[in-house]
């Protein structure tokens, strides 16, 4: 009888903290975010995208989801808030989030966003939340800093569920070879393996820790993303 509430309790756990928001021409995110998403990054959600502070953690945190929603005004902040997506790194007036125009306004009431935006930093409430990205499957984009066949780099697109990318593994003459972080979310190599790319994943969640698999075809070109057949 103890355990039922401690139970349901953790299903629904939001951490305080505060926000703020950065402006940007239209609202949604910023292409040139640390985690290296580029122009996903900008649009990815709606546009409902954030910086994070310490979630960052190197760039682990990086296409991680949150449910944010502010509590400095209940007559402002709506109960459900709004989920967004870690495309940047930045702290704020001791924030944990920076949200886009976009996102900031979404926490709000109809009507109430000019009194949201006034505050300019507000209290909040988060947790974590999985990503869903409907019709679409988890893809490896080459990144546009790759030149064939000198430099590789790679960076992961809709990534579902509440999973971390820790690290990625390249198969190299005859054995793996883990790759580097160059920043954010983008993994690099140079002298990459002629041909088709092999590819392993260090993917941690609740239930621990696994290795899903992938392959990107030998002609692949610097700014495509290829759909990959794993679950992360």
């Amino acid at each position: 009888m103890v355990l039922l509430p401690a139970l349901c309790y953790s299903k629904d756990y939001f951490v305080k903290s505060r926000a703020t928001y950065y402006g940007s021409f239209d609202g949604l995110g910023t292409t040139s975010g640390a985690c290296g998403f580029g122009e996903y990054g900008r649009n990815i959600s709606s546009g409902n995208v954030a910086g994070v502070y310490r979630l960052y953690k190197n760039g682990v945190g990086c296409g991680a989801c949150y449910q944010v929603r502010c509590t400095t005004n209940p007559q402002i902040c709506t109960k459900k808030g709004v989920n967004v997506v870690v495309t940047d790194y930045g702290q704020c007036d001791n924030t944990d989030f920076i949200l886009s125009h976009h996102a900031y306004e979404a926490m709000a009431r109809p009507g109430t966003a000019d009194r949201l935006l006034a505050y300019g930093v507000v209290d909040l409430e988060y947790q974590r939340v999985p990503c869903q990205y409907v019709g679409h499957k988890i893809q490896v984009k080459v990144h546009e800093y790759s030149r064939k066949p000198d430099y590789l780099a790679i960076i992961m697109l809709y990534q579902a569920g509440k999973s971390d990318i820790l690290s990625v593994d390249i198969w190299q003459q005859g054995k793996w070879v883990e790759m580097r972080r160059s920043f954010g979310a983008v993994f690099d190599m140079p002298n990459p393996p002629l041909g088709a790319i092999s590819l392993r994943f260090k993917v941690q969640d609740n239930a621990g820790i696994k290795w899903p698999k992938a392959v990107i075809p030998r002609n692949w070109k610097a700014g495509v993303a290829y759909d990959i057949d794993i679950q992360l």
